[in-house]
């Protein structure tokens, strides 16, 4: 059995599609999971990989008073200017990929033989499939996507869209996902889904 490398599943979808739900539904059935945005706050900490970089980057006003990294300060700088954007993606992804590479080899050596689930929404646009032997998608229609934010976090329809256009469309993300979980249902619905795909994925696990 060990000579069988155990799975490292990267779990995305975009905005309202009910990806943290499904990551914390799997979490409760079992799976060790990872939050992609919790390990991007953890290396723009003060020492961490991307610190000193990105002050380089961007200058000593996007800290806060205690020399933290304030990303409402950063925010704006980078969401105002493309080429901003894309330079702050090309320091932090890459460490982000190190990071989560790292996290996961040192679960492995720690004895965890389980599918590791790593959720990020932004793995198809960070360039992080190597990461995974399987991507999991987590996809809805536009109208429950809607209906969701608008539910959940109170945008209005028209900012919702904004948000959809401004991301990879779920065809696109499609053509890297080995599986798909459709998420216009009840929660009950997807429940059952992943329950049945985290089944399957441990046969597969070895």
């Amino acid at each position: 059995m060990d000579s069988v490398k155990p799975l490292t599943i990267g779990l995305t979808g975009g905005i309202g599609s009910g990806k943290s739900a499904a990551a914390k539904m799997l979490a409760e059935l079992g799976a060790p999971v990872l939050d992609a945005d919790k390990v991007g706050h953890e290396i723009y900490q003060p020492g961490a990989a991307a610190y000193q970089e990105l002050i380089d980057a961007f200058g000593e006003s996007i800290l806060a008073s205690d020399r933290t990294i304030d990303r409402r300060k950063l925010g704006p700088i980078v969401f105002a200017d493309p080429a901003a954007l894309k330079r702050l993606n090309s320091i932090v992804h890459p460490k982000m990929f190190t990071r989560m590479g790292e996290m996961m080899a040192a679960m492995r050596r720690g004895g965890e033989r389980r599918p590791i689930v790593i959720e990020a929404a932004i793995l198809i646009e960070a360039n992080w499939q190597p990461l995974f032997d399987e991507i999991w998608l987590v996809s809805a229609s536009r109208e429950r996507v809607i209906e969701r934010v608008e539910r959940d976090r109170g945008l209005k329809p028209e900012q919702t869209e904004a948000r959809i256009r401004a991301q990879l469309p779920d065809e696109e993300r499609r053509k890297h996902a080995r599986l798909v979980i459709e998420n216009n249902g009840t929660i009950a619905q997807l429940q059952d889904q992943l329950a049945q795909v985290w089944a399957d994925a441990l046969k597969r696990n070895g």
